[in-house]
């Protein structure tokens, strides 16, 4: 049993349990409170009837014109906590806000190309990739000639090449009945961070 709350301030004191795994991206304090100020309705997180944090979602709402949609930055759920479909109680209320609310095109997500297990999961949600991107961090400060195997790309499959980080994976939303922010064969288009706006 679980509570789907709203993610609070407070949380960023009880979340350590969850931030501590190695898929999960950790931002500063700063970060998670201007999600708060600007996107309260799309952060939520899940509780244990103990008041135990088994994990969040943090989102935004961006883009110009028909590229306007919802964007999943976080989604985390604690190891203890796993298999208990938390993380889509979680995408469907980040979906249903984008879609309802911020009347978004789609919702997109950046994966590990390296985290099968996550690209899986959102692909039994609906989400296709849409293209894999280069740098997307950067050299993760190991320097330009490290090498990162790692490869950006929406639910794409095998690593391309050093320093290819993410993929941006989309799912459409109802103001995209034609899913024209979707499209076939994204796995094989690769773009720089620099071409992703």
């Amino acid at each position: 049993m679980s509570v789907l709350r709203p993610f609070r301030a407070t949380d960023l004191f009880k979340f350590n349990n969850i931030n501590m795994d190695i898929w999960t991206e950790t931002y500063g304090i700063s970060f998670y409170l201007s999600y708060l100020a600007r996107w309260p309705d799309l952060c939520c997180a899940q509780e244990a009837p103990s008041g135990r944090m088994m994990g969040y979602i943090i989102g935004k709402a961006e883009g110009p014109g028909t590229d306007w949609h919802g964007h999943v930055t976080a989604l985390t759920v604690a190891p203890e906590y796993r298999r208990l479909s938390l993380a889509r109680k979680m995408m469907d209320l980040l979906e249903h806000v984008s879609d309802q609310s911020y009347r978004g095109y789609f919702v997109d997500l950046y994966v590990r190309c390296t985290n099968q297990a996550a690209i899986t999961m959102y692909e039994r949600l609906g989400y296709s990739v849409y293209r894999r991107v280069r740098e997307y961090y950067g050299s993760l400060g190991l320097g330009r000639s490290a090498k990162d195997e790692e490869d950006a790309f929406e639910n794409t499959g095998a690593p391309i090449d050093a320093m290819a980080v993410f993929t941006d994976m989309r799912k459409p939303l109802s103001r995209d009945p034609y899913r024209r922010s979707v499209r076939p064969g994204g796995r094989e288009i690769v773009v720089s961070a620099h071409d992703v706006s």
